[in-house]
């Protein structure tokens, strides 16, 4: 089992993230740079053999010579250069087709590694989709800012530095020119970008937040159809995507403002340097190859720099996007494992809640000098109205949230020095709705444990009274049970999650209204796989119905953070207190809004 210690913490600023990637794979990165430069400089010395084949037919150094012969080495000078050009840019993209996977794979999976350790109330504050999406964000941006520096900007450097050498070469106004230009265009287009990645980022922002609402509303179109909001939704859906096109229309009118005003300096630059050359022609000052190596480098240079304004842009989009899937993504986690956190090794299952005291804001405490013991092998039935304290002492004992004073021990021993991954694997959770994924029949029930066989996730089906309806789907267990499993029934998604918490066995077994939802005869029947499940393990049942617990060893009775009875149900029958007036409030066996507003008017 991999330890949560193990986990990468990939770096959180834009910057070291992106140096970070790169440098785990050098040796790729150095073979792409070398093979990139080599196939720049060898396309910026094509204009060169150019103005010399135009030079010489020009002056017509040819035309009494054997044509093949005399023009032969520049002829294979021009193809040397473009056959070389060609492999080093094919060898390049090979070595990117193979490096770029590879880290894609690794990006994704180290920040969702990292995602999962996030608490319960992080989760809380962040759509699922929104979440997905930015980790998606974070791994394609760097690698288009990787693309964008290694395969797009640096060709364009090494052309911009060979074309200024060829030119100073033929002529130093020549180079001169071309230095000024760079320079202002350059600096220009920089700075009119890192303004863009503003507009860009909202942008980006925008966009994100439309997603999330799409991918809420998708996993709730049930409650969509059954309440008949669906123009509703539309019309709010279409709020965020108006803010969203607002967004992007400024990002792209201010780019298109930028691309404006370098495509007039690209004419300068065609214009002035042709202009230039034909004044030193006629100067004498280079001769007519040289004008034509001008005329063609210009061409290339006001291309290439066109190129550079539009990766500019891009590249200050990527970063934008990764510093903004860095922020979501990437916060340091509310409850790290502690240092001296070892793996939690549960034999008992005793479970005590020391002097508990925890809120979950600082105003409103549900805890204070909490104590709950549990023995080992003991079936406890938690019960209470709605704010007690049920599912925050579950919480507590998951560390789903953290107490701010006291401890919460396992075996003697404060779960904050447990790592937490191996505490979850020692407690079993059947919840109301079962976490399913959209996976087969067979993928679920084994995810108790991933390593058991055909056999025993086939018994474990059958302890849980689930093989039956299983061999009745199409598929069987091969059957795709839909996202949540809504293609199962209530009952039958609890019996895959009894299924899959039998498989797990684990020494400490929690329900949470397991339940609830459904019918009496449903229930019926998974009561008798729960009573299977229990056999030799802690229990702790929170439960509405009381007549799920009244079998159990104890009964806790909670209000308001405190416990004010304590014990089986027939003595707490006898006591005549809070457990016997709500059982007899009990028109169907659960507790409802109107059993507290009676138990309210009772203790007025």
């Amino acid at each position: 089992m991999s330890d949560v210690n193990a986990v990468t913490v990939p770096p959180n600023r834009p910057w070291a993230f992106v140096w970070h990637y790169i440098r785990l794979y050098p040796c790729w990165y150095w073979a792409i740079t070398v093979l990139q430069i080599g196939a720049a400089l060898f396309a910026t010395l094509m204009p060169y053999a150019i103005g010399r084949i135009t030079g010489a037919v020009s002056e017509g150094a040819w035309a009494h010579t054997d044509l093949v012969q005399a023009s032969l080495p520049a002829l294979g000078l021009l193809f040397g250069l473009a056959v070389a050009q060609m492999l080093c840019a094919r060898g390049a993209t090979l070595c990117m087709i193979m490096v770029r996977p590879q880290q894609k794979i690794r990006i994704i999976r180290e920040l969702f590694a990292y995602l999962q350790r996030h608490s319960a109330r992080y989760f809380g504050e962040h759509f699922a989709g929104s979440l997905a999406h930015r980790i998606g964000e974070g791994s394609i941006g760097l690698l288009e800012i990787t693309w964008a520096l290694v395969v797009e900007m640096l060709p364009i450097l090494v052309v911009l530095l060979t074309s200024l050498a060829l030119l100073t070469v033929a002529s130093p106004w020549l180079g001169l020119g071309l230095l000024v230009w760079i320079v202002a265009y350059t600096l220009l287009a920089f700075l009119l970008s890192r303004k863009a990645q503003g507009f860009a980022a909202e942008h980006a922002k925008a966009r994100s937040v439309t997603t999330g609402k799409i991918v809420d509303a998708v996993s709730n179109l049930s409650s969509i159809r059954l309440f008949a909001r669906q123009d509703f939704e539309l019309d709010y859906l279409t709020s965020y995507q108006n803010r969203e096109k607002q967004a992007a229309q400024r990002s792209f009118f201010y780019q298109e403002k930028i691309r404006l005003l370098q495509d007039s300096l690209s004419i300068v630059l065609r214009v002035g340097l042709v202009a230039l050359a034909l004044f030193l022609w006629h100067g004498g000052q280079i001769d007519v190859g040289q004008f034509a190596m001008v005329a063609t480098l210009g061409l290339m240079i006001v291309a290439q720099c066109s190129f550079l304004s539009m990766q500019f842009m891009h590249f200050f989009e990527y970063i934008g996007n990764i510093e903004n899937s860095l922020d979501t993504l990437l916060p340091p986690h509310e409850m790290p494992d502690r240092a001296s956190a070892l793996p939690a090794h549960i034999h008992k299952g005793s479970i005590q809640f020391r002097d508990v005291g925890f809120a979950y804001s600082p105003d409103k405490p549900i805890f204070q000098h909490f104590n709950l013991n549990i023995r080992p092998g003991q079936r406890v039935g938690i019960v209470g109205l709605s704010g007690s304290g049920k599912s925050t002492l579950l919480n507590l004992l998951l560390r789903s949230y953290d107490p701010q004073t006291g401890k919460v021990e396992i075996d003697g021993t404060d779960v904050k020095e447990m790592t937490q991954q191996s505490l979850h694997s020692q407690i079993g959770l059947i919840p109301q709705e079962p976490g399913l994924f959209h996976r087969s029949l067979r993928e679920n029930i084994g995810y108790g444990d991933v390593k058991a066989n055909e056999a025993q996730i086939v018994e474990a089906a059958r302890r849980a009274h689930a093989h039956e309806f299983i061999l009745n789907m199409q598929d069987g267990y091969d059957a795709l049970i839909g996202e949540r499993g809504v293609k199962l029934s209530g009952g039958q998604r609890q019996r895959i999650a009894i299924a899959r918490a039998l498989l797990k066995n684990a020494p400490i077994l929690v329900l949470d209204e397991a339940t609830a939802s459904l019918d009496s005869e449903t229930e019926s029947l998974i009561q008798n796989s729960l009573d299977d499940i229990m056999a030799d393990k802690t229990v702790l049942v929170v439960a509405h119905r009381l007549s799920t617990i009244a079998h159990l060893d104890r009964i806790v009775v909670m209000e308001k953070g405190l416990i004010v009875e304590d014990g089986s149900h027939h003595q707490l029958l006898e006591l005549k207190g809070l457990y016997y007036r709500l059982w007899q409030h009990q028109s169907d066996g659960s507790l409802s809004e109107a059993d507290k507003l009676n138990h309210d008017l009772m203790v007025t």
